[in-house]
């Protein structure tokens, strides 16, 4: 590039931004990944931001990323993120001409926000009608019907109480679905396969809507089993600020999104290997028809149930910026954050329907403080000791909020961050999907990486053969990790016993010569016990230059690595098949956890020695729990169903914990008395 060409470039990008310049300061009313995502967009676009936060946020990475950062209230959301007087009030203090909102709305902010629109502030969004009708899953329901939408079978009213909803569970024939009519996120949401699971259904959904929504209304409807989740992205164009929607609208293609937990999504990707053209097309064109019915303009979401048969059903219409955004971006080449800002202003999109295209393939894990063992996922927190993000590699995203040092916390969702990995098809994206996870340094925290990785490496998930039941019905009994093949024990035993060589020969050197300049010729080979799974396996090993020859089971095996033992992350080639393999802890006495293939491998590696006086250590006893109630998470006491000298059975509810906004039933183990 030449000094004149580049100086061309620069006045004609400053053409363009001065010709469609949109707003000078945006306020985002949000945390996390999210916020961070539309402060990029922001930045790009020379729009400077105000970030709000709460105390326990006030070194969170959106307020370091934000031109302006102002603290609303004290760390639980209705106090800071939902405190709407505080946010109205510092939209005044930063003289914000937007406000970018997706956290759960409440109809007075909008009535607020309606009520500063005369002042000059525009709501980066559809208006106070749409999410008012969309948010509602009730009404949203109703008006979808009226724009002949296909919906579920259901009752279209406010359920009254528990015996109601018995009543109307009967009459539309269970399994059924109990949700929050003001929900989202799978909160509030229970299915009940009798009376009993339906007056319990009825009990938690509505304490979860009113602690997460402030609105304990309910619906229900038949549940449809074994469904697809698939999303249609909706895009409408506005032609002037605060003006009647008059415009066109168009579809960016859908989004599979059945693979979820409690009815939380854990995997997306897009397209979907579902849908024909015919369907996509079909789908699509309802789901414009309903933004049009409630005059929507922005970027939205309709979520649409599918059958075996391709049978869809209206589901629900997502009035913000979804999670899984990033896998349209990616085959669309579309900027959401960008047009949702643009659309606000007054521009019209720059796109017809024709103009979308599915451009390769795209596939978005997300990483959550979570462990995996317990119900596909209970929230964990703590500090991220050691965090390092696998940007390194093509083709791959990563939309987070936090960095090494930050708290994950029970008053947030536990969300790491949104993993994104794009190929010219699926098996290239999953691919890099498989490499990506590998390579995810996260410490501090228990996380749901090994359960993504099997996830996406199941035979069933790479043949497409999935629904919104694939975790139970893949792993009935729970989740234990990955299951070592014989070929893949081996390879673990060997990089072990390699890598615990390889720790040995360099405590002998000191700054790349001997401890002790008298010591003894180099020792070129070892014997020793490595302890795996109950099991202990014989592994001899020799040293041949940086490489090391293993034998295990009678089969020797090549292991050669840089053998950097000060980084996170190893390399290692054993026969000639690469691993990324990660050592998370080691001890004095031989134990070592090692992340090999996504999962976490206790392993303990003795000389031989060692082993057989090994037998003489006595071993510490088991705590005996049965008769303690130990919460599986951390969270609040919402209730207590007991008191000291009560008899309960097992099974008999103790107490309730909410723990990030969801609740659960802590049961007795066994019978007893209090």
């Amino acid at each position: 590039w030449t000094e004149k060409n580049l100086n061309s470039v620069c006045f004609s990008r400053l053409l363009l931004f001065f010709s469609l310049q949109t707003f000078e300061k945006l306020l985002i009313a949000n945390r996390g990944e999210i916020a961070c995502r539309v402060i990029k967009t922001c930045k790009k676009m020379g729009i400077k931001t105000v970030a709000i936060h709460s105390d326990v946020d006030a070194n969170a990475v959106h307020v370091k990323m934000a031109d302006e950062a102002v603290c609303v209230g004290p760390a639980p959301t209705s106090k800071s993120y939902l405190n709407m007087d505080a946010i109205m009030e510092v939209i005044r203090k930063t003289r914000a001409q937007a406000v970018s909102l997706n956290v759960s709305i409440c109809c007075s902010f909008l009535s607020s926000l309606s009520l500063q629109a005369s002042e000059g502030v525009t709501f980066i969004g559809p208006d106070t009608h749409a999410i008012q009708a969309m948010g509602d899953k009730i009404e949203s329901k109703l008006l979808a019907k009226n724009a002949k939408v296909n919906t579920i079978p259901g009752f279209d009213g406010v359920v009254k109480d528990a015996d109601e909803a018995v009543r109307i569970a009967r009459e539309i024939g269970y399994p059924v679905m109990i949700k929050a009519s003001a929900g989202g996120g799978g909160k509030g949401m229970r299915i009940a396969w009798d009376d009993e699971e339906t007056r319990e259904g009825f009990r938690f959904s509505s304490q979860e809507a009113a602690s997460s929504f402030g609105d304990d209304r309910l619906l229900i409807e038949k549940f449809i089993d074994n469904p697809r989740h698939i999303e249609i992205q909706v895009s409408l164009l506005l032609f002037q600020v605060l003006a009647d929607k008059h415009g066109n609208a168009l579809w960016l293609n859908e989004r599979e999104c059945s693979i979820q937990r409690r009815n939380q999504k854990v995997v997306e990707e897009a397209p979907s290997t579902f849908l024909d053209p015919e369907t996509r097309r079909a789908m699509g064109e309802q789901a414009v028809a309903l933004a049009k019915a409630v005059k929507y303009s922005s970027a939205g979401t309709v979520e649409f149930l599918v059958d075996s048969s391709k049978n869809f059903y209206f589901l629900e219409m997502n009035t913000r910026l979804q999670v899984e955004h990033p896998v349209t971006e990616c085959i669309t080449g579309l900027d959401l954050v960008q047009e949702m800002i643009r659309v606000a202003k007054g521009y019209p999109l720059r796109h017809k329907q024709a103009d979308i295209p599915i451009n390769g393939w795209a596939v978005e894990c997300r990483v959550y403080a979570e462990d995996p063992y317990k119900s596909f996922g209970l929230p964990s927190i703590g500090r991220l000791s050691q965090y390092q993000e696998p940007l390194h590699m093509p083709s791959v995203r990563v939309d987070s909020g936090i960095q090494q040092g930050s708290d994950i916390s029970i008053y947030y969702d536990p969300m790491i961050s949104k993993l994104i990995t794009y190929g010219s098809n699926r098996a290239e994206a999953l691919k890099r999907m498989e490499e990506a996870l590998d390579n995810y340094v996260i410490r501090g925290v228990a996380h749901n990486i090994s359960l993504l990785r099997e996830v996406i490496v199941h035979p069933r998930f790479v043949q497409g053969d999935i629904s919104t039941k694939f975790l139970p019905e893949v792993y009935p009994d729970g989740f234990k990790g990955h299951k070592l093949t014989d070929l893949e024990r081996r390879q673990l035993l060997a990089t072990a016993a390699s890598l615990y060589v390889a720790e040995q020969l360099r405590s002998q050197r000191f700054l790349g010569t001997p401890r002790i300049p008298i010591a003894k010729s180099k020792r070129s080979s070892w014997e020793l016990s490595v302890h795996l799974g109950g099991g202990i396996y014989p592994v001899a090993v020799s040293k041949h230059g940086s490489s090391f020859s293993v034998e295990v089971d009678g089969m020797k095996l090549n292991v050669t690595s840089e053998w950097n033992l000060a980084s996170p992350l190893l390399s290692v080639t054993i026969d000639g098949t690469q691993r990324t393999i990660q050592r998370i802890s080691r001890n004095a006495s031989g134990e070592s956890s090692i992340q090999f293939l996504g999962t976490v491998y206790k392993l303990q590696i003795l000389t031989k020695v060692a082993a057989e006086l090994s037998k003489y250590m006595p071993e510490k006893a088991a705590e005996d729990t049965s008769s303690i109630l130990r919460s599986p998470m951390p969270g609040t006491v919402v209730a207590v169903s007991v008191k000291p000298g009560d008899m309960v059975s097992e099974g008999q509810e103790i107490c309730v914990i909410e723990a990030m906004k969801m609740q659960n039933s802590m049961i007795a183990a066994k019978t007893g008395k209090v």
